[in-house]
């Protein structure tokens, strides 16, 4: 997958379109992304011992990696990657500015 836990990302189609978030989780089996603040959808909890009012919460929902880019650390615009292989170990890159993606 060409996004990471912890990558600013910005969502290219769907009911959130241009927003940005950061990636909270990843499922490479699934082909999808958890993007903080993106995708909202409530939930309708039980009472229980963390939440013992219950009620209706309002968490994130995963959505597909295909809808989503990189921010360019350097523009700030979504990028495609590029992966280029340094010091023997493969490194992610933003196709617009050539910066590398992974710290």
């Amino acid at each position: 997958m060409h996004v990471k836990k912890g990558d600013k990302v910005k969502v290219l189609s769907g009911k959130d379109r241009g927003k940005e978030g950061t990636v909270l989780e990843a499922f490479p089996k699934n082909e999808r992304v958890l993007v903080e603040g993106v995708n909202m959808v409530q939930k309708h909890a039980k009472p229980s011992q963390e939440n013992p009012q219950g009620g209706i919460l309002n968490i994130e929902a995963p959505i597909h990696v295909s809808n989503v880019l990189p921010v360019d650390p350097k523009s700030g615009e979504p990028t495609r990657v590029g992966y280029e292989v340094k010091d023997g170990k493969k490194i992610r890159i933003a196709k617009k500015s050539g910066e590398a993606l992974d710290k």
